[in-house]
């Protein structure tokens, strides 16, 4: 069962307090989206550190209940 974006939003607000997350269903069919999370958690890691940040908040949910999340990360 596909993740909602609401939930998406949730699991990544929950790992990466204090972030602003805006979702993008990306071709409306609740299996494609678009992440943009902003945070000052981000300072000092490098891009791929920060998008671990995000992938490890799915609690390995990433493959099989999120099929695919585009990823944009900003440190504040």
């Amino acid at each position: 069962m596909p993740m909602s974006e609401k939930e998406i939003k949730l699991f990544i607000t929950n790992a990466i307090p204090n972030s602003t997350v805006e979702i993008e269903d990306l071709k409306g069919d609740g299996d494609h989206y678009s992440a943009t999370v902003k945070s000052k958690s981000f300072n000092g890691k490098t891009r791929v550190e920060q998008h671990k940040m995000v992938y490890d908040a799915f609690k390995g949910k990433m493959g099989s209940e999120l099929h695919a999340l585009k990823l944009k990360t900003i440190s504040e």
